[in-house]
């Protein structure tokens, strides 16, 4: 993790490709760049998820924050020039104005045993407008629907101006009632969420915000490892916000313990 960050060339984008990405995000539901991650990066990512799942004991962990990743290439990424003038714009297509803070949030997050089967199926709405998404490993083998694939219903609510209704929101879907429908619905054939079958080293960039998302579970015989950047919240500087990014910090520390999800 200590070796010179090799950025990737494609980063400097022009006004009409910046454009272009937000439309596909805005018409298709997301918009995908080939290739952000070269061989030697990807490595470098899957030699930490193997190191930090020997710890986890082969069970599920996310680590939030510059502080839990620090020495990882996330945190060099996310410090690239390139990258956060990617983000800034594709924020400022998408909302009409520049965010209101500049911060990129990045996120491991491995699905692995069978506390990952648990950590699935857990639709959300993101707090920042802008999620982009590197997959580091996902499984080819099993059954296609224990893959790890990434559901997404993409754009389904505006920015909300008020901080409330946002929460409001998020609480009428975010709980264990409302996740169980919307798996039983899929099931049935009843809801369609775009099914994205993810590519390791390419970039996927979603509004989060806007889209309800979650990944399909996975065998627990095999590891669903992503690198997440979160970027513009829009509601940045709320109390409230503040509250619910430390209330779900501390849950996805808990859920990271190590010995928490021993297989009995």
């Amino acid at each position: 993790m200590r070796e010179k960050l090799v950025r990737p060339q494609f980063l400097n984008f022009g006004d009409e490709v910046i454009a272009a990405i937000a439309q596909d995000m805005n018409k298709n539901g997301y918009a995908c760049i080939p290739g952000f991650l070269n061989e030697q990066q990807l490595a470098q990512l899957r030699e930490q998820v193997a190191t930090e799942a020997n710890i986890h004991n082969g069970q599920y962990f996310a680590h939030h924050g510059d502080t839990a990743l620090a020495g990882s290439l996330l945190v060099s990424l996310k410090a690239a020039p390139e990258l956060q003038s990617l983000l800034q714009e594709v924020y400022r297509q998408g909302a009409g104005q520049t965010a209101p803070s500049s911060e990129i949030f990045p996120v491991l997050r491995c699905v692995q045993g069978d506390s990952g089967r648990r950590e699935s199926n857990c639709f959300h709405f993101d707090a920042t407008l802008v999620t982009a998404l590197v997959p580091v490993e996902i499984p080819q083998e099993g059954k296609e629907n224990e893959r790890g694939h990434l559901l997404v219903f993409p754009n389904l609510r505006r920015v909300r101006s008020n901080v409330l209704i946002n929460v409001a929101e998020k609480a009428l879907v975010q709980n264990a009632f409302s996740r169980k429908l919307i798996s039983l619905g899929i099931v049935l054939r009843l809801l369609r969420p775009q099914r994205l079958q993810l590519v390791p080293g390419n970039l996927y960039l979603f509004w989060g915000y806007r889209s309800l998302h979650a990944n399909e579970p996975c065998n627990p015989a095999f590891r669903r490892a992503t690198a997440i950047f979160h970027y513009g919240d829009p509601h940045a500087g709320s109390l409230l916000t503040s509250l619910i990014l430390t209330i779900n910090q501390h849950r996805a520390r808990r859920a990271s313990q190590v010995g928490d999800h021993q297989p009995v």
